[in-house]
């Protein structure tokens, strides 16, 4: 019997998973910062595979530590804190959980633009006050309104295709057109923030999109515009939407995410015309158990020597 590949965890898990995990693979699982380095500074000679998530990544540094590392996983779509130049550099195989979880992110993207457009999170407090509707602005339609889409690669089409069932207008910005697609490019996001009722962000993180949501974008969108984000929240200037909330100079804004990640954001939590979730848009049970089990098949794929499923 072949011994198991040692395996480090570097990202939450449940019993069942670590379980599973532990069935196949020599598994050392390490989701708290102190652990994280304990392992990799003690035992980072015998790893030969890592998983992780976008948000935690993996640093040159901790690969340098770990001669015999070949395979790193990410069980989301994102891989933005993993210095990829280093893995590459030392052919490294990389792999991530895309497709896995694009549907629930989706779901939750419209859940959040009908919440804030409609503002539950104002009437339901008012509700609770004994408030009744006639002393409460109306608020906006969802149908039939112009929706941009800054980043149009999965998710965002999947959004896109949602958004067709409430008859919306969908304009879309990506650095460069995509091919195949039949709604409407706009060359600079602010043009398209100008263009659109309500702007959901599905981008990526990274140095490319950090605060590419700035100032100048939230006034484009202006006091009757919405703001949704499901992306990261480095996309999202927290300083500049938080001036625009408490001004009224955005009508109001749905997030997922947040630069202060896993700390609440402290310049946001107190406005009424936002309504905040946190970091849950790809998490339900069936996309946990899919990226769980893409996991393996890029594990499987990688040691059997047929390559990953997903590639980064």
């Amino acid at each position: 019997m072949s011994a198991k590949i040692p395996l480090l965890v570097l990202n939450h898990l449940s019993r069942a998973h670590q379980a599973g995990l532990g069935e196949r693979f020599d598994l050392h699982y390490a989701p708290e910062a102190a652990d994280r380095a304990a392992a990799i500074a003690t035992q980072g000679a015998r790893f030969r595979a890592v998983l992780t998530i976008g948000v935690l990544g993996l640093t040159a540094e901790e690969m340098a530590a770990m001669p015999a590392l070949e395979l790193v996983c990410c069980m989301g779509a994102g891989y933005e804190m993993v210095d990829i130049a280093a893995a590459r550099a030392r052919g490294i195989a990389l792999a991530n959980g895309q497709g896995t979880n694009d549907d629930c992110v989706a779901d939750h993207a419209f859940g959040l633009l009908i919440a804030a457009v409609r503002n539950f999170h104002q009437l339901d407090r008012l509700c609770r006050e004994g408030v009744w509707r006639l002393a409460i602005p109306q608020p906006p339609n969802v149908s039939g309104k112009k929706l941009g889409i800054l980043g149009l690669g999965t998710i965002g089409q999947k959004i896109a295709k949602r958004a067709g069932g409430f008859d919306m207008a969908i304009g879309y910005h990506n650095r460069s057109p995509k091919e195949g697609v039949p709604h409407r490019y706009f060359d600079s996001l602010k043009a398209l923030a100008a263009w659109s009722d309500m702007l959901v962000c599905a981008a990526p993180g990274g140095p490319e999109t950090r605060h590419i949501v700035n100032a100048e974008v939230l006034d484009a969108l202006g006091p009757k515009g919405f703001l949704v984000n499901i992306g990261r929240g480095s996309v999202v200037d927290t300083e500049a939407l938080a001036a625009a909330l408490h001004d009224k100079r955005i009508g109001g804004a749905g997030l997922d995410v947040y630069e202060s990640e896993p700390a609440r954001p402290e310049a946001l939590v107190g406005l009424d015309n936002l309504i905040i979730t946190p970091h849950m848009a790809g998490w339900s049970p069936e996309a946990t158990q899919a990226s769980f089990d893409r996991f393996l098949a890029n594990a499987e794929g990688h040691f059997a020597g047929h390559g990953v499923v997903s590639p980064i």
